[in-house]
């Protein structure tokens, strides 16, 4: 009895605290269904439903375990009922969580994109975070780029015009699209006087905007050096800076006049055009004119190498012997196969003798006379010389012989006592070995100057002497007026000459380094850093040598001959080995005097220094630096590049690297193709596909290909494309190659490395070398063809405008 109450009061606080939890669960329930009034809306099938915790139990269960069967019920039935009614803000932060991840997602690919996309160009063309170039030279060359049409944002525009016209700047939007391109009914030719206006319009600085010739460059430099105050302590750098600065003072020239040369015409004894001569000796006189005034009226000398003599470390050299320049205007004849007189020129060439004369002081009435012999003198001459294209044929050039056998051949010249004279104090004898490359004129020559000799009714007259001092005049007109020469101009104009007439500063600078060239050889090398240069040099022959294996040959053979040829070649900077210090210079000038306001005198000076300049040449082993030279040349198997090559603003030391390749990059890369250019064509047909790829580029972007007025190339224009074209790419593969060896490199104008490359590859003009007449388009274009599909480049360069070109294949 007491344990059926126990048990009945056990369920009865079970039942009390079973409905107790029944009740704050429906109160739960209310709140929920208070706040979530939509709830039933929404998920109609998670509406809560009787539990079967309420149901009575079965009356064949066990009181107690029913009870414990109805506790574990409840238990699972409420934690499955709150596992059902989870609220709607749980729903929704996992709805948010959804959203953010998939933006996430969406970010990581956008990115990943990005990158893929610009991987490439940023590692070619990484943004111009590099240090600034701030040397001075960095600064005005960044000054040229800003003033210069930019290929990147004129693709279409800025490559529309041919060599020799108008370059298209930031100064001269007026260019009209197609104006001087080939074919096109725009095109206009640059007339000469245009192009002399525009040189006298220019100053002889390095400030002008267009990128001049190479050799104008070169000048331009030689002028900075003489005028700056380097080296003040050497006197014989200071007598070529004086020697030069008197050249300028043209004041003082036109203040002299005449006088100089008349006094130089009485110390040589005198001229029967003035009736007082003294009748002097003719080969006393001829070897005076030789040694003192490097003057050779009847035959030209020059030093140089047999080229016979293969062996060229042990090759010496020769006293060589050529027919002169003749004053007279000549012509060929091929159907009598001789020379003669241009009889339309003769009046103009008789009008200028006969102001040369008037000039110097000659009565009309007597000049005739003069004139009369000394036409009828250098016609004989002109007849007996012949053009180098026949004398080749005839194979005249590089006769041997000894100057005893010559004085047998040309007996009216005493040959021995004018080459000691020529080449003093060197000890010449008979024995000594010669070259001549004209020997019938060097015997007609002598023919006719015995003849002229033994004229007795012409011996006051002196014809002979008066034909000498006529050359010695040529020779010392840069010294004298202006009236002389105009004169000289005047019939250059009318024979029809279209040469330019160098400026003065020009003129003055190759007379200075007529005399001075080993001052300014030194003051150059000074100036060039080697060790930069020769990294240029091999890198850009290395990325030629790897370009070879690109070429399409015609079998294996070819490539190996070609290779086999390359391989032999060794590039090399052509310069002096020894720089001479103030000590080994001055004693070689020493005895030269040179006056500030009596150029005349100085410039006789510098004759007599050009005479010990040949005689050096004649003794010396090695091949002297030639100042003057601005392309690669191949002597044996030496590939040698001139010191003025790598002046600015081609080359300098501080500029960007990509700035150097850009410009003297190419430059070499481009004399290297053209000294090969023959070996390379003969085997191989990359050549004309090449040119004619670039060529169908450009058609698409200037006109229709197949268009009147579109015209094929010419093998010659073919080559000189593809020339140009492989040199750019060669240049831009050794400045790629040397950015992934040095990383680093200075900036200019905040351009990446490869922009800064192309954009001062587009500075270089058309150089004036052989070639530059067959380059039938603005070489700048190359940019457009190489950055048309080529992932070199910051960017591709795509005529929008034009829909040909997308579809033109890669050359």
């Amino acid at each position: 009895m007491k344990h059926q109450m126990k048990k009945t009061g056990h369920a009865s606080h079970w039942r009390k605290t079973q409905q107790e939890d029944i009740q704050l669960l429906r109160m739960r329930e209310s709140r929920r269904e208070h706040e979530h009034v939509t709830l039933s809306q929404l998920e109609p099938e998670r509406q809560l439903q009787p539990p079967p915790l309420y149901q009575l139990p079965l009356p064949t269960q066990d009181p107690s375990e029913t009870q414990q069967q109805t506790q574990l019920q409840y238990v699972l039935q409420l934690s499955e009922h709150q596992h059902q009614t989870k609220p709607v803000w749980m729903n929704g932060r996992r709805l948010l969580l959804l959203l953010l991840a998939f933006s996430f997602c969406v970010a990581i690919l956008g990115l990943t994109y990005y990158t893929l996309q610009n991987f490439q160009s940023r590692s070619n063309n990484e943004a111009a975070t590099e240090d600034p170039c701030v040397s001075s030279v960095c600064q005005w060359a960044s000054d040229r780029l800003a003033m210069s049409a930019d290929p990147f944002t004129q693709p279409c525009d800025y490559f529309l015009f041919t060599c020799g016209s108008d370059r298209y700047t930031s100064k001269s939007r007026g260019v009209q699209r197609g104006k001087a391109i080939p074919g096109h009914p725009q095109d206009q030719k640059v007339t000469v006087a245009s192009l002399q206006q525009r040189d006298q319009s220019k100053g002889h600085g390095l400030r002008d905007n267009d990128m001049l010739d190479r050799r104008t460059v070169l000048l331009q430099y030689l002028t900075e050096m003489l005028e700056s105050a380097d080296r003040p302590g050497s006197t014989a750098i200071q007598k070529a800076r004086q020697f030069y600065h008197s050249c300028l003072d043209t004041k003082s020239m036109e203040t002299a006049g005449a006088e100089p040369f008349l006094a130089l015409i009485q110390k040589l004894g005198g001229w029967a055009v003035s009736g007082q001569w003294n009748q002097t000796d003719f080969n006393y006189t001829l070897s005076v004119l030789m040694k003192d005034y490097a003057t050779f009226p009847f035959f030209s000398l020059r030093v140089g190498r047999d080229p016979n003599e293969i062996t060229r470390e042990t090759a010496k050299r020769y006293i060589q012997i050529d027919q002169p320049d003749l004053l007279i205007p000549t012509e060929w004849n091929n159907k009598t196969q001789k020379s003669q007189a241009k009889t339309q020129t003769l009046r103009p060439f008789l009008a200028s003798c006969q102001r040369y004369l008037a000039l110097l002081g000659s009565p009309p009435s007597s000049s005739l006379i003069h004139v009369g012999a000394f036409i009828s003198l250098s016609s004989e001459l002109a007849v007996a010389a012949a053009p180098l294209h026949h004398r080749l044929s005839k194979g005249q050039l590089y006769q041997r012989m000894t100057i005893k056998e010559l004085q047998s051949r040309a007996p009216a010249i005493d040959w021995l006592r004018c080459l000691q004279a020529a080449f003093y104090p060197l000890p010449l004898i008979d024995d000594d070995l010669i070259l001549l490359h004209n020997l019938p004129y060097i015997e007609q020559m002598s023919n006719i100057i015995g003849k002229w000799l033994n004229m007795h009714e012409l011996r006051t007259s002196g014809p002979l002497h008066t034909y000498m001092i006529f050359h010695l005049l040529h020779t010392l007109m840069p010294a004298l007026d202006s009236r002389f020469s105009e004169t000289a101009n005047n019939l250059s104009v009318a024979l029809g000459n279209s040469e330019r007439v160098a400026p003065r500063w020009e003129q003055c600078v190759l007379e200075t380094e007529r005399g001075f060239d080993l001052v300014l050889r030194d003051l150059l090398h000074e100036r060039t850093e080697n060790r930069k240069v020769e990294e240029v040099v091999q890198n850009i022959f290395s990325s030629f040598k790897a370009k070879l294996h690109e070429f399409r040959w015609k079998d294996q053979n070819s490539l190996q001959f070609i290779m086999k040829k390359v391989q032999s070649l060794i590039p090399k900077l052509w310069t002096t080995n020894h720089i001479s210090s103030a000590a080994e210079l001055d004693p070689l000038f020493s005895k030269v005097s040179v006056g500030t306001k009596n150029f005349f005198s100085s410039y006789v000076q510098l004759l007599s220094l050009w005479q010990r300049r040949r005689t050096k040449l004649l003794t010396e082993q090695t091949n002297p630096a030639d100042i003057l030279s601005v392309t690669s040349l191949l002597l044996g198997n030496e590939l040698l590049f001139p010191m003025g090559m790598f002046v600015p603003p081609f080359f300098h030391p501080t500029y960007p690297r990509a700035m150097n390749y850009g410009v003297i990059g190419f430059l070499i890369a481009k004399d290297i193709l053209h000294l090969l250019l023959p070996d390379i064509n003969s085997q191989s047909e990359t050549v004309r596909a090449v040119g004619e790829c670039v060529w169908a580029h450009y058609l698409s972007v200037t006109q229709k290909a197949g268009q009147a007025g579109a015209y094929e190339l010419s093998a010659a224009q073919q080559q000189e494309v593809w020339v140009q074209y492989s040199a750019l790419q060669i240049a831009l593969q050794a400045y790629s190659q040397t950015l992934k060896e040095q990383p680093s490199d200075t900036s200019l104008s905040g351009l990446s490395h490869t922009r800064l490359f192309l954009t001062s590859f587009t500075q270089v003009n058309c150089d004036s070398d052989p070639y530059r007449q067959f380059m039938p388009l603005e070489p700048s274009f190359l940019v457009t063809v190489i950055c048309a599909k080529s992932d070199l480049c910051p960017t591709k360069l795509q005529c929008h405008n034009r829909t040909e070109q997308h579809t033109l294949k890669t050359c």
